[in-house]
């Protein structure tokens, strides 16, 4: 039969979001969320997306040459045709929020934000994301935003003509330095391993351009300024030795973290806190769906967690069917 939500009835008698008992709450507006609530609203499902903001991650990449119908878009573009594409449709959002726990009461998921509101479900997609991995090293935390950056999109114009060391070999250290060879003056590239494990193309891309010196096989120990960035100290792991390099920034390039902590007392995690999922993108506990970064799924690209989000959102609907 045709799944005949009440909401649209509460509505009527009252007011003010957290009054409501939703069919789906979406956390996160990331590519994995934004779909989901595009396949929510379709789906006459009675939702509301909570989210810091719409876009995540992919916000704070330059180019995106593998997502299909463009050959080549900007993250803040792509992201912008999302958001554009979700206001077509009945969806309650609540932007700027983070969520700080979901409790399960019988059949309804209760959900807390830190700012203290309170929203009512009868399920759950989890699209929450990861975020960066800092360093831990002296200095970080004085002078994050004094030179010391995690999102080369997003600052990398401000060390025009300046010398920059990037800690991080993966594809995100070796696009950095890819991006910045444009703007800076010297660039210093470090991973703590020695085979770089970015893909081929990109390293022979970097390993090309006289402005990047390679360190494979070492660590940053310090980073020194008084009010912004003057120098780092790093440290070779073979040998011991260490040496100050003259630079005015650094980007940190070494990994993202799931944004799962909120959930860990709730359903399964994997070692890296990743939420563990099944082809369904069902959770061990029913009523409870994820999809995207924040998810064991190996690969983590655009198109993989727009996809997911969909097939979470088809699920839901699914569990919604069987539930209501």
């Amino acid at each position: 039969m045709e799944l005949d939500f009440i909401l649209a009835k509460e509505k009527k008698k009252t007011t003010g979001k957290e009054k409501l008992l939703y069919d789906l709450i979406i956390i996160g507006g990331g590519p994995a969320g934004m779909t989901a609530a595009v396949y929510a609203a379709r789906k006459r499902i009675a939702t509301l997306l909570i989210s810091k903001d719409l876009g995540g991650q992919v916000l704070r990449t330059s180019g995106v040459e593998n997502y299909m119908g463009y050959k080549y878009i900007t993250g803040e573009e792509l992201m912008s045709k999302f958001k554009e594409q979700i206001t077509h449709f009945p969806l309650d959002q609540e932007i700027g929020q983070e969520v700080e726990s979901i409790k399960k009461k019988g059949n309804i998921f209760h959900i807390l934000t830190r700012r203290n509101r309170h929203f009512k479900a009868r399920s759950v997609i989890i699209s929450s994301g990861k975020r960066y991995r800092s360093l831990g090293v002296q200095g970080e935390k004085k002078l994050i935003g004094r030179g010391i950056s995690y999102c080369s999109v997003c600052d990398g114009p401000f060390f025009e003509g300046k010398d920059v060391a990037i800690m991080g070999g993966g594809n995100s250290g070796f696009q950095t330095a890819l991006d910045l060879t444009k703007i800076t003056s010297k660039i210093y590239l470090l991973d703590i391993v020695s085979n770089w494990r970015a893909d081929p193309v990109l390293v022979e891309k970097v390993k090309s351009n006289n402005k990047v010196k390679l360190f494979p096989r070492h660590k940053i120990n310090k980073i020194q300024g008084d009010n912004k960035v003057d120098s780092i100290t790093i440290e070779s792991l073979d040998s011991g030795q260490r040496k100050k390099l003259s630079v005015q920034g650094v980007f940190i390039e070494i990994g993202l973290i799931p944004n799962s902590e909120f959930v860990e007392s709730l359903i399964n995690l994997n070692q890296a806190k990743e939420i563990i999922i099944d082809c369904h993108n069902r959770t061990n506990i029913p009523g409870v769906f994820a999809a995207g970064d924040v998810t064991n799924v190996p690969e983590k690209q655009i198109i993989i967690a727009a996809g997911e989000g969909a097939k979470a959102t088809l699920s839901a609907y699914q569990y919604l069917l069987k539930s209501v």
